[in-house]
């Protein structure tokens, strides 16, 4: 496999990294699809078995411990040589915790990733479909992997919660009747595996507790977080939010009207809807381009293949928007993707405008190509992904929008509080109910506190608000990350700014760095100030 580095490998760090990538999509096929990286290996899947997982820890490991014993050949290398200490080590002890073998939740376990994989790959022609059919017939082999480790998890006493074991026998039900190729093996497979998982010993309850809370905010936001500091912001962020979105529901629709009522009023109004699903992806490749080149060259550095962003519409139809980054060499676009659920026909631009922004430009988008066009290892290009550091981008790549004068208009605004607001209810909830906090109004937090807060707190519809809400309860320490890596993102802008750089200075010096954790980050551009 012919390495995809950049630049000129001039240090023995340099070379350990491209050594692990290579390993490591070798070991995992899916990750080699994502990165494109995957010319030998593309109809396989990854094993999934305990011995897998400890291969994977083995490779980390070996490269964690170099990286500790490595003299740094410069700044660059030692922001590679930090990353590596932090972000594999965070990974191993994830490990040695048995996380992977209690791995059930409704948008990261084997069975999204291999589903979601399938449907990244192309089926243009006919040899294309034939991959993908190959790939398909593997499931089989890969999913029993998975249950080697659950069955393992079981004999220690590490349960999955038995909330999520439902939503993953859902999702295994919906993915039988809808296989890109038709297999009538794989689709009675799935379902037995969903009737297997019934029989599964789970834990009833659905908070994590405070120790593997902590290990898991640490992995997602790329700093250590004071908890309870953390889940007083965000109930003062939320507060904040829900005043100014009084101040523009009462601007646009007159003294008296409530934030809800403003919203069902934006969505009755006609120059705030489009209709039809190849209209929504009209309009959102539009929105894109509008921003991509608005910004080039004023506030941004965005050359090259990062001025390509197609915008596509996923079959798979949970209701998620997300972004796929380009291959490792460019043949393959960025991609946002928006998964349309069955029937949904009216799409409402003023909530959705501020959600182009965060997957496209200058959200995902342009970080993830920033940094895959720099002179930086394979490791640091593509292999390492921080969500507070990713997330907290796209989320200050929101705010800005609205700095640089692009939600002018109230209804927008209003699309971008919205948003905000969101983040700002998964800080309190996701702390809150993982560590047992007194809820906003004093007493205990449970599903159906939960269940009503995210529905004061969001405009959501329910199958959204329960995808969710299940997401929170089962991935515990990522939904807080954006909002918590955005306000890293904007003290490390403010102090940047005090030094003297300029919006675009920061921007670029930022990004070139790479999705390291936030205190790294910080180190990199600063210099330590």
């Amino acid at each position: 496999m012919t390495s995809l580095y950049f630049g000129a490998m001039n240090t023995a760090l340099d070379q350990r990294c491209e050594d692990y990538v290579q390993a490591l999509v070798q070991l995992s096929p899916l990750t080699a699809t994502a990165w494109g990286m995957d010319q030998d290996n593309a109809t396989d899947i990854d094993a999934f078995t305990p011995e897998y997982h400890q291969q994977m820890a083995d490779l980390a490991r070996e490269l964690r411990d170099f990286a500790q014993s490595y003299t740094a050949q410069g700044p660059q290398d030692e922001v590679t040589r930090s990353t590596l200490i932090d972000r594999l080590g965070v990974e191993l002890e994830a490990f040695e915790t048995g996380e992977h073998l209690r791995h059930v939740n409704n948008i990261t376990c084997p069975v999204q990733w291999i589903r979601d994989t399938l449907l990244q790959m192309p089926a243009e022609t006919e040899q294309q479909c034939e991959v993908i059919a190959a790939r398909v017939a593997n499931i089989p082999a890969a999913l029993g992997g998975y249950k080697q480790c659950l069955e393992l998890g079981q004999s220690r006493g590490l349960l999955p919660a038995a909330r999520q074991v439902v939503g993953v026998q859902e999702d295994l039900r919906a993915f039988a009747k809808k296989l890109p190729v038709e297999n009538t093996e794989v689709s009675a497979f799935l379902d037995e595996f969903a009737r297997w998982m019934g029989t599964l010993d789970c834990a009833e309850e659905d908070a994590v507790g405070r120790e593997r809370y902590e290990l898991a905010s640490r992995q997602w936001v790329g700093a250590t977080v004071n908890l309870e500091e953390a889940y007083a912001w965000g109930k003062q962020r939320l507060a904040e939010i829900v005043a100014e979105q009084e101040r523009i529901a009462a601007k646009l629709y007159g003294e008296g009207t409530s934030v809800q009522e403003a919203m069902q009023r934006l969505n009755q109004e006609e120059r705030y809807t489009v209709h039809g699903v190849e209209a929504l992806k009209a309009w959102m490749q539009e929105r894109s381009d509008e921003a991509l080149n608005a910004l080039a060259g004023e506030h941004f550095d965005i050359e090259g293949p990062a001025r390509q962003l197609e915008c596509c519409i996923d079959p798979a139809g949970t209701g998620g928007i997300f972004y796929t980054p380009p291959s490792a060499d460019f043949s393959r676009p960025g991609r946002m993707w928006w998964s349309v659920p069955a029937g949904q026909e009216e799409f409402h631009t003023w909530q959705e405008l501020t959600t182009v922004y965060h997957e496209g430009v200058p959200g995902h988008h342009l970080q993830c190509s920033a940094a895959m066009q720099q002179p930086l290892n394979t490791f640091r290009r593509i292999a390492c992904w921080n969500s507070g550091h990713g997330e907290g981008w796209a989320l200050y790549a929101e705010q800005l929008m609205a700095e640089l004068g692009y939600h002018e208009d109230p209804a927008t605004r209003m699309g971008l509080l919205d948003a905000q607001r969101l983040r700002a209810a998964r800080v309190v909830l996701d702390i809150g109910f993982h560590l047992g906090l007194p809820n906003p109004d004093g007493g205990e937090w449970d599903y159906e506190y939960a269940w009503e807060f995210l529905a004061t707190h969001s405009s959501m519809d329910v199958p959204n608000r329960r995808f969710e809400l299940m997401r929170y309860l089962g991935w515990p320490g990522q939904a807080p990350s954006y909002a918590l890596g955005q306000r890293l993102w904007e003290q490390l802008r403010d102090d940047a700014l005090a030094q003297g750089m300029s919006l675009r200075e920061f921007h670029s010096k930022a990004l070139a760095v790479g999705s390291v954790p936030m205190s790294i980050l910080r180190e990199a551009v600063l210099g330590g100030k």
